[in-house]
């Protein structure tokens, strides 16, 4: 029931509320103004789980995608739902953290300091069962979250009442520049929707892959929020196989004619 409850206030933050009805006061100024192609600024610091400040600069240019999660670590429900269906559709997709995509996930209280964020990254690290250098968990300095936050349009709230902070379900996908690509809603994330969303935002790397190839049968559709079947290109795709299998045909009965005509004149020689 505390799940479906989560689910319901997610489709209010994300926006599918009816614009009649009135916010309620703690979640007025809450939700996700996208910004897609704005860039973020590198040089903003935060402290690292080791304790030290480390500069975005420091997790891009590298020519990888970066997902990027806005959470709090003492969350009660919401963020820790959002970080496990991230976790659920990491172990679905191929692609290690710190080789083909880094992974930063930065706390939206200034409160919580790297030994808390230290915690939370042995546990995530654990529960995802894989080698993951590239998933990095940063806390706040000197108020550069809320610089980050309003840069890529992650618009929260803290609740003096609760003492708790309202905010959106979703995690943003960056280019390897630093640009806002994509992005994903909710706390249960399609595999698919992500690997997409990572091979789009790493599209400026050239080359050839598996996953550009399914980009070129999937668009991203702002309706449903996923990934779904082009249909034009899918049509394309099938009119050049029959086009290419109409001329194998033709090619192979020219040959056939030939030779019998050949056949024929060598008969009568």
């Amino acid at each position: 029931m505390r799940a479906s409850c989560i689910a319901a206030l997610n489709l209010v933050l994300v926006g599918l509320a009816t614009p009649q009805l009135r916010t309620p006061e703690p979640l007025e100024g809450v939700g996700i103004e996208e910004k897609i192609g704005q860039k973020v600024d590198l040089g903003l610091e935060f402290v690292a789980e080791n304790g030290y400040p480390v500069r975005l600069a420091q997790f891009f240019g590298k020519g990888r995608p970066v997902i990027l999660n806005l959470i709090y670590y003492s969350c009660p429900t919401l963020c820790n739902l959002i970080l496990n269906g991230q976790t659920d559709a990491l172990r679905e997709i191929p692609g290690v953290p710190g080789k083909d995509f880094e992974i930063l996930t930065v706390s939206i209280d200034p409160a919580e300091t790297f030994d808390l964020a230290r915690r939370k990254r042995a546990a995530y690290l654990e529960s995802y069962g894989r080698p993951a250098p590239g998933w990095h968990f940063l806390t706040d300095y000197r108020g550069n979250v809320r610089k980050l936050a309003e840069q890529v349009g992650f618009h929260y709230r803290y609740d003096e009442r609760t003492r708790q902070y309202a905010h959106a379900s979703a995690i943003m996908i960056l280019t390897p520049e630093g640009a806002v690509a994509r992005y994903l809603y909710g706390v249960r994330f399609k595999p698919r929707d992500l690997r997409l969303a990572l091979a789009e935002a790493a599209s400026s790397r050239g080359g050839f892959s598996v996953d550009r190839m399914l980009l070129f049968c999937y668009r991203y559709d702002p309706q449903m929020r996923s990934y779904v079947l082009f249909a034009t290109n899918f049509m394309r795709a099938g009119a050049a196989a029959s086009t290419l299998l109409l001329a194998v045909v033709l090619i192979r009965l020219w040959r056939r004619e030939a030779r019998a005509a050949r056949e024929a004149r060598e008969k009568v020689a």
